[in-house]
């Protein structure tokens, strides 16, 4: 703080030691006047303007001392009030400019929550077509034609899905009820959804549960659940996808494991990225890159670690770790 203090006001200081150096030579100049007296006068004017300087430095530079200090998450109000002429320029500045972005932040907060709610609604009045639609689809004779037309409703179903839960997961920690939950409910639920997918596909299931419950939020859980199996079926083709839970120090564990092309070693560090699509397969644009994203971000607020292990040609193992209760208290607030 002094260095720059002094670097503010080094014309003043330039100023003075040329008038100290001009009294000084002419005191040595003009032999009508005594140079020791010159030499004295100047001496104390240095000293003077020393001690000027000092008590300029403390009263100028308190004020910034506690504007360098202040964060800018505080009020400007925080700061003690200004006392010289420009402080007081500088503090109403400030003032001024931190209510205008206060008021611009409750504008677009606003703007952004209705958009929020509109999404949402519209995402609900959506559904309501689409489960016409597929009792509509639940009605077709020819089995190819309904098994293509459920694949697509599918589609539109789960990027729905997807988009609601985007939406909510901001606030996901005012939506998190944990309680023991089984695995196997949930876990057939989100099967069944995908059923029509799975025939046509060729795919089975392989299900062996040794640990039966899990102390979780069933509605996320089941999110989760859901974008991982859509993973397994969407990369798989005339498989089994293999699905254990099992416990193992302390901790629970559920493991989807598929079948299908597996993921590059390149992308795997890669695969949570919000809107990271494959690079192999960059130009396929009907992936978006969300759901695993979204899973990731779930599981976070759950307590819940992903872990994954994949080679192309040979499939991809996503394991779930679920917390101790103990962990799981945090999100409770018990």
């Amino acid at each position: 703080m002094v260095k720059a203090y002094l670097k503010e006001k080094r014309a003043w200081i330039l100023f003075i030691f040329t008038i100290e150096v001009l009294l000084l030579l002419i005191g040595y100049l003009d032999v009508a006047l005594q140079f020791t007296s010159i030499l004295y006068i100047a001496l104390l004017f240095f000293i003077l303007f020393i001690a000027f300087l000092t008590i300029r430095y403390q009263q100028e530079t308190a004020f910034l001392k506690e504007l360098k200090e202040w964060h800018p998450s505080l009020e400007i109000t925080s700061l003690n009030e200004a006392k010289l002429p420009s402080e007081e320029i500088f503090f109403k500045a400030l003032r001024e400019q931190q209510l205008y972005f206060l008021q611009e932040t409750n504008i677009q907060y606003t703007s952004l929550e209705q958009e929020k709610d509109d999404i949402l609604s519209w995402i609900h009045e959506v559904k309501t077509p689409l489960t016409t639609m597929q009792l509509m689809i639940d009605r077709i004779e020819d089995v190819e034609l309904s098994g293509k037309m459920m694949y697509e409703w599918l589609r539109i179903h789960h990027l729905l899905d997807q988009q609601l839960h985007q939406k909510r997961i901001a606030v996901i920690e005012n939506d998190v009820y944990i309680e023991k939950r089984e695995i196997a409910p949930l876990l057939y639920s989100e099967i069944k959804e995908l059923k029509s997918w799975c025939f046509q596909k060729g795919i089975g299931f392989d299900i062996e549960l040794e640990e039966q419950e899990v102390l979780t939020d069933a509605k996320w859980f089941s999110f989760i659940l859901r974008q991982l199996l859509t993973n397994a079926v969407k990369y798989s083709e005339k498989s089994e996808i293999c699905i254990r839970s099992f416990k193992e120090n302390e901790h629970v564990y559920l493991e989807i494991k598929d079948q299908g092309r597996g993921i590059e070693k390149s992308d795997l560090p890669r695969i949570f990225e919000k809107g990271f699509t494959a690079t192999k397969n960059h130009q396929n644009t009907a992936a978006t890159g969300m759901g695993l994203y979204l899973a990731e971000k779930a599981a976070e607020a759950l307590k819940i670690e992903i872990a994954v292990t994949s080679a192309v040609g040979e499939g991809s193992s996503f394991r779930l770790c679920f917390a101790k209760e103990n962990n799981l208290l945090k999100i409770t607030g018990v």
